[in-house]
């Protein structure tokens, strides 16, 4: 049966920290009522995550059947693959930059247009791959602001394991982290071969070492939205939970 739909609008915003103008989009229930506090999931990729993992139509289904908690979903887009490692990768040039957008611009206006819990604990953060990466360290970086983190088949190096190894309030963060079992030769943005099974399973070993609030699987697939998008119910149903 067909579930309401929620809208999905386009908004921007001018950034001081990168000195451009950021497109998202907006998905809003479709009970949506200025008169109640919503949840907040910021998804980086964020045009993929409403077109190849068609997160607007899962939200609706599960709002619907009362299987999540209501939500506000922003899909914060990339320009091309250069733009996107310039802001997702770990070295890349504007990653500092980008990271301070999300806490220091996105958020407050966010917080100012529309009712949310303005709390930790009532944002989320998701990506998928680079976009898992930049998501994980923002979440470190303002563990604050975002209170969860969801990570798909993220992009580790020792920058990244770094963090996780310093970070010294992991009860603050919740993760949700899945890795493909045949993401042993992923093809990159810049044309490199990386095995990407093997640093994930290190960063496994350090968020459980430090206790985060923590899920962690291997699925069998690859690094591709096959694989990302069937898994999408399963977490928001479990991140963005019914209280």
């Amino acid at each position: 049966m067909p579930f309401p739909k929620g809208s999905i609008n386009d908004n921007s915003l001018y950034s001081k920290e990168l000195d451009e103008d950021i497109p998202f989009l907006v998905y809003l229930p479709a009970a949506f009522t200025p008169l109640k506090k919503y949840n907040l999931l910021i998804a980086q990729d964020g045009r993929d995550y409403f077109q190849f993992g068609r997160i607007g139509r899962v939200a609706d289904e599960l709002i619907y059947k009362n299987e999540m908690d209501d939500v506000i979903i922003i899909g914060v887009p990339y320009k091309d693959v250069q733009d996107r490692r310039k802001k997702y990768h770990p070295n890349g040039s504007q990653n500092d930059a980008y990271i301070r957008f999300l806490a220091h611009e996105l958020v407050p206006f966010l917080d100012e247009q529309y009712p949310t819990y303005q709390m930790g604990g009532g944002r989320a953060l998701i990506g998928d791959s680079l976009a898992a990466t930049v998501s994980l360290m923002t979440a470190l970086r303002y563990p604050n602001t975002f209170g969860k983190v969801i990570l798909q088949s993220p992009f580790i190096n020792e920058k990244v394991l770094e963090m996780i190894e310093d970070f010294d309030q992991p009860h603050l963060i919740s993760i949700y982290h899945t890795i493909g079992k045949e993401e042993t030769e992923v093809k990159t943005t810049n044309n490199s071969i990386e095995d990407f099974l093997s640093p994930n399973r290190e960063a496994n070993v350090v968020i459980e070492s430090k206790a985060f609030p923590y899920f962690y699987e291997e699925m069998d697939g690859n690094h591709t939205w096959k694989y990302w998008q069937p898994d999408l119910k399963r977490i928001l149903k479990k991140m963005i939970s019914v209280k």
